[in-house]
């Protein structure tokens, strides 16, 4: 858990140095995922869709919340914020509530206690926290989908970019966190493009899918059966829906748990029907693709494939066998047009698949590294940039209201306009040698966070 609190030199040559050194507010992120903590817990602290902009608008008016993002999902609720003047949990050791260890978060863990009715003690040993830097990293790795449960799944960047529409919606989304965000989704983009992360896929359920749509180029109007009616099996289906399947015939020992399976799957696009499994043998050539889950022993044979490839007048069809034992012989791949895979097959394309995105990761975690110092450099210059141009507008302000007092006093005998101009150069040349020290402090405060920056960047990964 980092709770790192980013260091920052002062200068004594000016006061002005001292206070933009000084952040007025910082960034807190505070959470929960599938690695923290149980399904439980994450049920107790999840906030449905239909309540999230209430949420948001209720946590932004917390005090000391500037501005504020909620986002939860079956795998993870974060809570991002920006506070004012957070003191590092300096107290933390002089008191033992949850509130105090993880000060200075005192006021999101407030928030979860009083919205969602959560002892503070429940969640405390599930949380994890990141301040600045370190939020900024935990942020970018979230919507890029390196920390998923499944790394590189796209469901999580729609899933944060609803947060942050959420969240500007309410106004609780405003100048610090907009851009911060729009750079995660730039850098989540990066990652796409620039690396194999999401091309490959890791279930066996969507490996089975990919595989389908390898052997027949597309899968748009193709008919899937479903020879018994398992989760795994349900799920595959889903997945061949996806690509295109338009026809799904189901069979099962337990008819209602068919038609259950068929309701769920059918829509618009989908045709459903239920077929009694004594029938499989009479309506099995009807299917381009064949999902097995009974166990129940070999249903397909070799000499029964002989007998439905004639009737599909010879077209292929995929077995998909996820049964243990398994449903269909591993003969029937020897069957002209018959593509049979167990779910060892699955298992072993899937393994392959999860080593190429684990290397693929590798390289995104470089781009999430480098875009992360990028960023952080730029909101690192932004206080100095803003005390530059506070200090010269206001050395020019002041230099103008001398000139306009002197003006005032020689109005009898005012000044040419080559001695105006003179003096324009004098003022302006006087009021640069003196701001000079003052900017160039302010600089070296810069530069210095800077180098500070890079050597704490080896352990600002999160854990």
């Amino acid at each position: 858990m980092s709770d790192r609190k980013q260091g920052a030199r002062h200068h004594p040559e000016t006061e002005i140095t001292a206070q933009a050194s000084t952040p007025s507010s910082r960034l807190l992120l505070l959470g929960v995922n599938h690695t923290t903590a149980p399904v439980r817990m994450r049920e107790r602290l999840a906030i449905p869709a239909h309540r999230l902009a209430e949420a948001t608008r209720t946590l932004a008016g917390q005090p000391g919340i500037r501005e504020a993002m909620i986002l939860s999902t079956c795998n993870r609720v974060e809570i991002l914020t920006v506070q004012d003047g957070l003191n590092g949990g300096q107290e933390a050791g002089d008191r033992a509530s949850a509130e105090a260890r993880f000060e200075p978060a005192g006021s999101v863990i407030r928030f979860l206690k009083e919205y969602l009715q959560v002892g503070a003690t429940d969640i405390e040993p599930h949380l994890y926290q990141y301040q600045e830097r370190d939020a900024i990293h935990h942020l970018f790795r979230v919507a890029s989908s390196l920390d998923s449960m499944v790394v590189g799944e796209p469901q999580i960047l729609g899933q944060v970019k609803q947060s942050w529409s959420v969240g500007r919606e309410v106004g609780a989304v405003k100048s610090m966190l907009d851009p911060l965000l729009q750079r995660a989704f730039s850098v989540a983009k990066k990652v796409r493009t620039e690396t194999q992360i999401g091309n490959t896929t890791v279930s066996v359920a969507s490996v089975a899918a990919e595989l389908a749509r390898k052997i027949f180029g597309s899968l748009s109007g193709k008919t899937v059966l479903l020879v018994g009616a398992g989760k795994m099996s349900e799920l595959a289906a889903r997945h061949l829906i996806q690509q295109g399947a338009t026809l799904l015939l189901v069979a099962n020992r337990t008819e209602s748990r068919a038609q259950a399976v068929a309701e769920a799957l059918r829509s618009s696009t989908v045709a459903t029907s239920v077929i009694p499994l004594f029938q499989l043998q009479e309506d099995a050539h009807r299917a381009d693709i064949v999902i097995t889950s009974t166990g129940a022993g070999q249903m397909f044979t070799p000499e029964q494939a002989r007998v439905l490839m004639p009737r599909r007048k010879n077209r292929p069809i995929f077995f998909i066998d996820i049964a243990v034992p398994r449903d269909v012989a591993p003969e029937v791949n020897n069957v002209e047009g018959c593509f049979v895979y167990d779910i060892d097959d699955l298992q072993k394309v899937a393994t392959q698949n999860q080593a190429v995105r684990n290397r693929e990761a590798e390289a995104a975690e470089s781009i999430v590294a480098r875009e992360v110092a990028r960023y952080a450099e730029r909101i690192s210059r932004a206080p100095v940039t803003d005390a530059i141009k506070e200090l010269l507008l206001g050395a020019e302000k002041m230099r103008q209201q001398e000139l306009a007092r002197i003006a005032q006093q020689l109005s009898r005998n005012p000044l040419t306009a080559e001695q105006m101009a003179a003096v324009e150069r004098l003022t302006e040349s006087l009021t640069s040698k003196l701001l000079h020290s003052q900017i160039a402090a302010l600089r070296e405060s810069a530069e210095e966070r800077e180098i500070e920056d890079a050597h704490s960047l080896g352990d600002a990964h999160p854990r």
